[in-house]
């Protein structure tokens, strides 16, 4: 057998439009909403006849924005390159990915989802039922990922098993990442996932040193910071944009936010 061909049977629905937007689990997407819109025609309607009344269900999609793959990739978790088989990534010989989430409502052909991080307009192969009994296995060897002692953690849902930083945002930053906000780019939450995997220049999280200390990028942004003892603080956050861009098209928010912190 050569190919196998699939076609999607709906398209997710999400507030992420670009790939830099996304939260790389459902795990650091937790209240995050959006919709799966089943495609007419297919008889749908009765596929998803007994899907009420199940509290989550797993997404079958296609990495639809992945271009090629590596059989090494280095995952936001480690600091050296793993077998891609090995990992999430995205990046795979099929591109074929799988999410779980919380089933909210069902309305016809639209399932009303939470806990999403998918890229709005990702296709879904298929949709099944998360059955606790069989999907869940808290005390499984995660690999590469396990902590340097072996103990398993505790609860009824595991924790990250890569320890996390605690991420605070100093009143310079807070006040620009507000009135970016205000004029409808949000950063916060892509800032401190990342930065809570700690503060060390990382491919995957566009990390990097220069002379003016550490910094991040997130989509068009740079993000200042820097760690005080266990702490990543986020000290300012400043255009990517070169000086001589901003009087371009296309530049009017990066030369209104120079415009409003240049100086202060």
């Amino acid at each position: 057998m050569s190919e196998l061909v699939v076609k999607p049977i709906g398209f997710v629905r999400s507030p992420f439009l670009e790939l830099a937007e996304a939260p790389r689990q459902p795990r650091a997407a937790e209240g995050v909403r959006g919709r799966v819109e089943l495609v007419s025609g297919l008889s749908l309607e009765d596929a998803i006849e007994d899907l009420v009344g199940w509290d989550y269900i797993w997404l079958i999609f296609w990495f639809d924005r992945s271009v090629g793959w590596k059989p090494k990739v280095l995952p936001p978790r480690s600091e050296r390159k793993r077998g891609v088989l090995a990992t999430r990534a995205p990046h795979r010989p099929n591109p074929i990915g799988l999410s779980v989430v919380r089933l909210v409502g069902v309305h016809g052909l639209v399932l009303e989802i939470e806990d999403l991080d998918l890229v709005d307009g990702t296709p879904v192969l298929d949709i099944k039922p998360y059955v606790p009994w069989t999907d869940a296995i808290p005390d499984a060897k995660t690999g590469w990922l396990e902590t340097p002692d072996g103990v398993k953690p505790g609860g009824e849902r595991p924790a990250d098993p890569r320890p996390t930083w605690e991420v605070v945002i100093d009143p310079r930053a807070e006040a620009q990442l507000a009135w970016l906000a205000g004029h409808g780019v949000d950063l916060r939450a892509r800032i401190l996932s990342a930065l809570s995997l700690g503060p060390q220049p990382h491919a995957y999280r566009r990390i990097k040193t220069d002379q003016n200390g550490a910094r991040m990028s997130v989509k068009e942004w740079n993000v200042r910071f820097e760690t005080r003892g266990e702490v990543i603080a986020v000290t300012a956050i400043e255009t990517g944009r070169r000086a001589s861009e901003l009087r371009k098209p296309g530049s009017e928010l990066h030369l209104a936010f120079v415009t409003r912190f240049q100086g202060r």
